[in-house]
């Protein structure tokens, strides 16, 4: 029996805490690959895994999470897969309720997965992940749905995974950016990645938020939700979009239809985790052409006997930029 070391989830004395521990391969199944990961991505997400089952992630432990992963084809039950393929694999149950990629192996459905693109390395996919996805996926929402290239497109949560991403991709795309976040410390930071402003949270939400607001921004990437989600949309340009992939600052958005009805504001949902394989191929391949920003300075790229201390640091609201795992030597 081949054996893989894994980040595990326990419950020990009533808390649940992550260790390096020996894990046995599964039997491949049919329409099934097994991947050997070589690097794998932090996400929210993946921190509440971590937490235990009271964060509704993730039921079942003991549990390996990760809902990005990146390596090769070591055995395939699939037509479209061959051994020595690289590939990626991002969300569906992958992480939640599948052992994920704080794995070296991962078993995974074959139409769960995308190939690596040619012109992507292994750890610049990392470096996007599920994070990425999101932010790609959201800002191609508001431009198809409708922008005003003239006004500030504004982006919450900007010193996350996903606010980090969209901020880069939106100034590397030519348009003015203006960075929320409650990070004040991060001003630096925020205008090294294509913020021309950076708007902190205290001030945007210094006053009451109106049916109806000034008009400001062309259009919005929220990654927070709740009352920042509520305050963006009244402030959104007429015929313009915002996207909403977030929930950290609330499930609840208490609204008015007014900005839909009389400015006629869309507000669009993003799932990236559940999109279809092809959707997400479509996204792999602008992030790996015309959309490709440099990574590099905003990812700290770690081994997995480091991953307990960035969960605390992501949980604790702490994170900056993105967070890639190295698997192996």
């Amino acid at each position: 029996m081949s054996i893989y070391q894994g980040y595990l989830i326990e419950e020990k004395e009533g808390a649940y805490k992550g260790s390096i521990q020996t894990i046995s391969t599964p039997e491949i199944e049919d329409n099934h690959l097994i991947i050997n990961v070589e690097y794998s991505s932090l996400n929210y997400k993946d921190a509440l895994s971590a937490s235990g089952p009271k964060s509704g992630v993730t039921r079942n432990y003991p549990f390996v999470p990760g809902i990005d992963a990146v390596g090769k084809v070591t055995q395939s039950m699939s037509d479209r897969f061959h051994v020595g393929d690289e590939v990626i694999v991002t969300g569906y149950s992958m992480g939640m309720s599948v052992y994920g990629g704080f794995g070296e192996i991962i078993h995974v459905p074959a139409n769960w997965v995308a190939k690596l693109p040619s012109n992507l390395t292994a750890k610049e996919a990392m470096s996007y992940g599920t994070a990425g996805l999101t932010a790609a996926a959201s800002v191609k929402k508001i431009i198809d749905s409708g922008i005003d290239k003239n006004k500030p497109i504004l982006v919450s949560g900007a010193t996350g995974g996903v606010g980090s991403v969209a901020v880069n991709i939106l100034n590397k795309l030519g348009y003015e950016v203006h960075a929320l976040t409650g990070k004040s410390s991060e001003d630096e930071f925020l205008k090294s990645i294509g913020a021309s402003t950076v708007v902190l949270r205290e001030e945007f939400m210094e006053n009451p938020t109106r049916p109806l607001d000034k008009s400001i921004y062309g259009g919005a990437v929220d990654t927070v939700g709740g009352d920042i989600l509520a305050k963006i949309l009244s402030m959104t340009a007429p015929k313009c979009s915002v996207s909403a992939c977030g929930n950290v600052a609330g499930m609840e958005l208490n609204t008015t239809v007014f900005p839909f009805i009389l400015r006629g504001v869309s507000l669009i949902g993003i799932d990236s985790a559940e999109s279809s394989i092809e959707f997400k191929e479509s996204i792999w391949d602008l992030l790996a052409g015309e959309w490709k920003v440099n990574l590099e300075d905003s990812t700290k790229t770690i081994n997995l006997d480091s991953l307990g201390d960035e969960i605390e640091k992501i949980l604790n609201g702490k994170q900056v930029g993105r967070i890639v795992i190295k698997h192996g030597e």
